[in-house]
């Protein structure tokens, strides 16, 4: 499944970004829409660990 089919948010951003481009008058291209969209994605991936610790300490079952 592709990461618009699976995630609203991301579909929503993908199609603003491509309707700001047409109230442009500019030409939309799906394939850069979707570059900003990884790098967006990235972006907030990024915020959310942001001084977070890489360890996690789950408890071990016996």
């Amino acid at each position: 499944m592709c990461l618009l089919c699976e995630d609203e948010n991301s579909y929503a951003k993908y199609l603003e970004y491509l309707d700001a481009l047409e109230r442009a008058g500019k030409e939309p291209d799906p394939d850069k829409a979707m570059d900003m969209l990884m790098d967006e994605l990235q972006k907030s991936d990024a915020e959310k660990f942001k001084n977070k610790s890489p360890f996690i300490c789950d408890a071990i079952d016996e």
